[in-house]
């Protein structure tokens, strides 16, 4: 490792005071920077096979750590995989016009939710109308670009097929809905879901004439809906999905090289197809990084139709049925969680926590190990 972190960049902004941030902004800062350190209190751990005992400091959880929450995504991966019905899969991503940008940084919480029930109602309304039938759909929501700009889009993982009273109609489709249509319709039903907010003062900064003149030039415009067949790389899309689904797309080793107040960061130009290096100022790479800051509490992975939380075991068993496919057996999950982290002596996979213990006793006993066990 370079030894730099998005945790040093923000302990080197927060002491020279460059960092302009709201409440909820500094709530995650200082999770991050005190993310793996004696500030986040430390656990005793012992190995289940050899009984060496050692001590780790916490981990923050926070979802835009991008130390923490791998053992989470990998769980979700599990589970995803787990849920998935035997049928191919669609890939279709609804992006926000960047127009929408100055209205995000103000009411990001109400159009972050705009855009999952726009999505949805697009795809609904249209499956309904064009296969008769009851789509399915689990959302992502991203907010960010490979330079970290926000970039607002919807990664939508849609079976190809829709559910019946009858049981299950698979589609002979190399397309889910004509990408066009899709389009004017999630065009329209976000535009109607923004009005109505406004009319129910849910966005305050706006003025009427503001919200009139604006959506009234994006529904001149075409929106970007990209729409393709998963069959053949189904697996790594959710893989792709698991990677972002519970942190951002800023993990540490992106991180190249810090001189003069000059940060390197890796990564993927889509134009040319290659890795390249992006230069920030440590205060710009903190501003960048703030504009993905999600609301607390906010569900940034949503299941809808055929795949809702509600109904959606009962729909895969009768596919399941249907389509004579057997149902997978469960019990990796633990094995996962369980295989995340091994003893420090022997390797083991299996230790026991013991519990917290104080930071003055830690410091007594033996130099701790930052370690955090969901990575």
């Amino acid at each position: 490792m370079n030894g730099i972190s998005l945790a040093s960049v923000i302990h080197y902004c927060h002491e020279q005071q460059q960092i302009q941030a709201n409440a909820r902004q500094w709530q995650v800062l200082h999770h991050i920077e005190d993310c793996r350190t004696e500030r986040m209190g430390t656990g005793k751990y012992q190995c289940h096979g050899c009984g060496h005992h050692w001590f780790w400091h916490h981990s923050c959880r926070d979802r835009h750590c991008p130390q923490c929450q791998k053992k989470a995504s990998e769980q979700w991966l599990l589970r995803q995989e787990e849920r998935c019905f035997p049928v191919s899969y669609f890939h279709i991503v609804f992006t926000l016009p960047h127009e929408l940008n100055a209205w995000i940084a103000k009411h990001d919480r109400v159009i972050y939710d705009a855009l999952f029930h726009a999505a949805w109602r697009a795809l609904n309304e249209l499956s309904q109308r064009k296969h008769k039938g009851r789509a399915g759909m689990t959302g992502v929501l991203h907010t960010w670009g490979q330079t970290l700009v926000r970039h607002v889009h919807l990664h939508a993982l849609v079976p190809s097929g829709v559910y019946r009273d009858q049981g299950w109609h698979s589609l002979r489709k190399h397309y889910f809905l004509p990408v066009k249509l899709l389009s004017n319709r999630f065009r329209g039903a976000m535009v109607s879901q923004l009005r109505a907010a406004f009319s129910e003062g849910l966005l305050p900064s706006l003025s009427k004439a503001e919200v009139s003149q604006l959506l009234n030039v994006l529904m001149q415009k075409p929106w970007v809906v990209y729409c393709k067949s998963a069959i053949e790389y189904r697996s790594t899309l959710v893989s792709y999905l698991a990677r972002y689904s519970h942190r951002i797309a800023l993990s540490n080793n992106r991180f190249q090289m810090w001189s003069n107040d000059k940060i390197s960061l890796q990564y993927r130009d889509y134009r040319f197809g290659k890795q390249s290096l992006l230069t920030l100022t440590p205060q710009e790479l903190v501003r960048r990084f703030l504009l993905h800051v999600l609301p607390k509490g906010f569900m940034r992975i949503r299941h809808y139709g055929c795949l809702s939380n509600a109904i959606r075991a009962k729909v895969k068993k009768r596919v399941d049925k249907q389509l004579g496919s057997e149902p997978k057996a469960n019990g990796d999950s633990e094995k996962t969680a369980e295989s995340s982290c091994s003893c420090p002596a022997c390797g083991e996979r299996t230790v026991i926590y013991l519990g917290d213990v104080s930071e003055n006793k830690v410091a007594k006993m033996v130099p701790m190990l930052s370690w955090d066990n969901s990575s």
